[in-house]
């Protein structure tokens, strides 16, 4: 009588191939930057791990099934992963990748780095680092931490294991779930943005520590509406914001990325789950209706999560992590407007699935249906 197999040890069933899988065999931008010496934007792609380098004047045509990048930075080497927030240096053109999940490093590359090549530089960070913003007068480098709601600063040049410089956290701060960050070293303030996930945390009494703490306060979490917190550049410890623009007239819906015109004093917003980029005053405050606002059909934005401002040519972009694009306009571009250029991708038919980091996946049997987190 012969015997039955042996069951299959766990590691043998990890090994196994999928019987099918669901993947987005697209690049998705998450965030963008323009280096304006070299006439090239930069941006991070979510789905495959990458930061892809295009020339500026990139516009996609309509029938092309997407645009090759210059170069592509990925691979296991570049500890590249679910990156959503991206700095370019302006004199050296250096990259500043910031990884949100999975490694907790910030990754910095020459301009020239390509391929599956190892960071130049590496500065290991908090979990859940999501935004970045330099401010170069002051060589400081500033991170949005979303699971412990506060911000560290470092010194521009840290690497490895430095610890930061300073740090704002605590119940003060109304830090809920920030995201984006951008600084206006003219009038000496930074903004960021929130989702509205708030919880509260132990802070040591001495408040000494630079490294933000994860400890909950039990029962403290709740939900409070987006908005925009400005706080003075050199804030530190449980600071309260200067002034804060939130409520039902600002039309925020998960604002995430922001991008500054010294200049002109305007604010930028990419606000995600709207489909839209809200304009407000550097000066504006509470619920406050925005200047103008860019959104509809003919601006090509879906799920626009990064933003960025060139002064020098005088162009906005913004990339839109719901449709493999990246979509660029005059910088006064206000309504339902076409972009002057677009960057895809992926076919225009094609929709992105944006499945972000999941944790966990469920399947729910009456509906026959796959529940992923993003």
């Amino acid at each position: 009588m012969q015997e039955d197999a042996a069951p299959s040890s766990g590691s043998d069933s990890a090994k196994r191939p999928p019987v099918r899988e669901i993947h987005d065999p697209y690049p998705s931008f998450s965030s963008i930057a323009v280096d304006v010496k070299h006439d090239e934007i930069v941006m991070t792609d979510e789905n495959l791990f990458q930061v892809l380098v295009y020339d500026r004047r990139t516009n996609t045509p309509a029938r092309a099934t997407m645009s090759e990048p210059r170069r592509a930075i990925g691979g296991e080497k570049t500890k590249i992963e679910f990156q959503c927030g991206l700095y370019i240096d302006p004199e050296s053109g250096d990259i500043y990748a910031v990884n949100n999940d999975t490694v907790d490093t910030l990754a910095i590359f020459s301009r020239n780095a390509k391929g599956n090549v190892a960071p130049d530089r590496e500065l290991r960070t908090p979990h859940g680092t999501f935004g970045i913003a330099v401010d170069e007068g002051r060589s400081e480098l500033f991170l949005t931490v979303q699971h412990s709601n506060s911000i560290v600063i470092y010194d521009k040049m840290a690497t490895g294991d430095d610890q930061p410089l300073r740090l704002i956290q605590g119940s003060a701060t109304r830090l809920a779930d920030p995201h984006g960050i951008a600084l206006d070293p003219k009038n000496k303030v930074m903004f960021v943005t929130n989702h509205g996930s708030l919880r509260e945390f132990h802070i040591e009494a001495d408040g000494k520590s630079t490294m933000p703490t994860r400890s909950t306060i039990a029962g403290s979490g709740r939900v409070v509406a987006s908005s925009i917190n400005v706080y003075a550049i050199d804030a530190k410890g449980d600071v309260a914001p200067i002034r804060v623009i939130t409520g039902p007239n600002t039309q925020m819906n998960w604002a995430t990325g922001l991008a500054v015109d010294e200049e002109r004093g305007e604010l930028y917003v990419a606000n995600d789950m709207d489909d839209s980029v809200l304009v407000f005053r550097t000066d504006a405050e509470g619920d406050v209706a925005p200047v103008r606002m860019l959104k509809g059909p003919k601006t090509g934005m879906k799920n626009p999560t990064g933003i960025m401002v060139d002064s020098k040519n005088g162009e906005l972009l913004v990339a839109n992590f719901g449709n493999h694009s990246a979509t660029i306009y005059k910088l006064p571009a206000g309504g339902n407007t076409a972009p002057l250029r677009k960057i895809r991708s992926g076919p225009s038919d094609q929709p992105a699935l944006m499945i972000g980091n999941p944790g966990s996946v469920a399947y729910d049997s009456k509906r026959e249906e796959i529940l992923v987190p993003n």
